[in-house]
């Protein structure tokens, strides 16, 4: 039985209200998760919930803390040259996934960008703007910003198809099976020639893109 009002003593309460939300908003996304069922599984009563967060749109916001900052992600998404980068970011995705403490997060915002456009906008924030268009503009190929959303989509899907609607075999495939073959078609919308584009415009494996504009090296 929930306690009502606050606990007594110095308490977790804050924290624990923010883990309970994650788990059932990755359980049911924003739609299905409910302050109530938040509540019961802090332990405190629904009341408190609202005193701290005072709407379920500001709980969620506050309990969608991403579980790496994309700042100090992408120097090691780079780090020895950009032949195994699609690599790397598969890699970063399906361990962070895999990982409970983090997994909760993720799905949360998976679940609930499909009905919800909060969570959606803090979804395309996190991941295009954030972490894939830095990212590809870095690695100086054309059309960066599209091959950012065709990384994205490829991440989202795959999240979606192994965790959340868990389609099998891919579900309970060894992740480092799932990392080889999504690392290839992440590096190939990275750093691949796109369809239209010129052959010549094609960067070389293992280096960055030399910057538009600057004189290839003289041997």
């Amino acid at each position: 039985m929930a306690r009502a009002g606050r606990r007594p003593g110095k308490t977790r309460t804050r924290e624990e209200i923010l883990d309970a939300a994650r788990v059932e908003f990755a359980s049911g996304g924003f739609a299905g998760a409910t302050m109530r069922a938040i509540a019961r599984r802090a332990g405190v009563d629904p009341a408190l919930v609202m005193h701290f967060y005072g709407s379920k749109h500001a709980l969620f916001a506050a309990a969608m803390e991403w579980p790496f900052d994309p700042e100090q992600t992408l120097p090691q998404l780079l780090e020895g040259g950009t032949a195994q980068t699609g690599e790397r970011l598969a890699r970063l995705f399906i361990e962070t996934w895999d990982r409970e403490a983090s997994r909760n997060t993720l799905i949360a915002l998976l679940r609930s960008a499909t009905t919800n456009e909060e969570a959606a906008a803090l979804l395309r924030e996190f991941l295009t703007v954030e972490l894939l268009e830095p990212l590809a503009a870095r690695l100086r190929r054309p059309d960066a910003r599209l091959r950012a959303s065709l990384v994205s989509s490829q991440l989202i899907g795959a999240g979606i198809a192994r965790y959340v609607i868990k389609i099998e075999p891919l579900a309970t495939a060894d992740p480092e099976t799932v990392i080889a073959q999504l690392g290839a078609t992440i590096q190939r919308l990275l750093t691949g020639r796109l369809p239209g584009e010129p052959s010549s415009e094609r960067a070389g494996d293992g280096a960055l893109a030399r910057a538009p504009g600057s004189s290839p090296a003289r041997g």
